[in-house]
């Protein structure tokens, strides 16, 4: 994978800030995602991380800043102001902190669903199984294959979403997501409540995914090992406020981030007079 220039943005923030009545979520944070990197969000629990993945995906409006995707092929757009399922289909794709999986239908329906989020067949078209319907759908269930070959589900194509293992649930969420064949996949803690061996399986996925899919990645996660591991840089929020920015060995060494997860260094009281 060629790497990617400093000015070579595939996502850019600048100046967010999102309120929800008179407490301040995000105050004006500025991030920049390289096209073809894997970058990070970290910082403690309720420092607005998610809040920024919803403002980056639509879910949220911030009241102040910008967001622009610049996809490899055509404008850039701004995604202030747009609709979820717009911002999907423009090449943004993303999982959550917890299962929103169909819990009724099989690991290959659940994917498949993915998939067919960038099908042109209409309801009169699946109605009247015209030629085109059926080229369509026999390429859904090829791409759906593939996908689940690619985290390693095939083996659990017919079972029930609702009956994986929690670490399987995961992947399975991954592989919806690139069903819809994403220029970048937005991951929210998709290690959490995961086993050790299931993390190391999800580290080297990610791997793969921004090497072989060439899909750029942005990671929140709060186990630092797996971040450490994949992520070429990392952002660090902190009350809403990005506190700092570099690679992961500046990160770990820089003072606001080691006083933010450990707390203010002790200083000796001043000798009494």
């Amino acid at each position: 994978m060629s790497e990617a220039t400093p000015h070579d943005n595939i996502l850019e923030a600048k100046a967010v800030t999102l309120r929800f009545g008179g407490v301040t979520s995000l105050a004006d944070v500025t991030l920049e995602h390289h096209r073809g990197e894997i970058l990070s969000v970290i910082g403690p629990n309720g420092a607005g991380k998610t809040s920024l993945f919803n403002c980056l995906t639509g879910v949220y409006s911030p009241q102040e800043g910008s967001i622009r995707f610049q996809p490899a092929v055509g404008k850039a757009l701004s995604l202030v102001g747009k609709r979820p399922h717009r911002i999907n289909r423009a090449g943004i794709a993303r999982t959550f902190q917890t299962s929103r999986l169909f819990n009724a239908l099989s690991t290959f329906e659940n994917v498949k669903i993915g998939v067919e989020a960038r099908t042109t067949t209409g309801p009169l078209g699946a109605v009247l199984h015209l030629p085109h319907t059926s080229r369509e759908d026999r390429r859904a269930n090829d791409e759906t294959e593939r996908l689940l070959s690619f985290v390693g589900l095939s083996e659990q194509a017919g079972v029930l979403a609702s009956a994986l293992a929690y670490g399987d649930r995961r992947l399975l969420e991954v592989a919806r997501a690139l069903g819809t064949r994403p220029e970048v996949l937005l991951l929210d803690e998709p290690a959490a409540g995961t086993n050790p061996t299931e993390k190391l399986k999800l580290s080297a996925l990610i791997a793969r995914i921004n090497a072989e899919l060439s899909v750029s990645v942005l990671l929140i996660e709060h186990d630092m090992r797996l971040v450490m591991s994949v992520a070429q840089r990392i952002y660090v929020l902190n009350f809403g406020r990005v506190i700092a920015e570099g690679t992961p060995a500046e990160v770990q060494q820089h003072p606001a981030v080691i006083e933010a997860y450990l707390g203010a260094p002790k200083h000796d009281a001043a000798p009494s007079t």
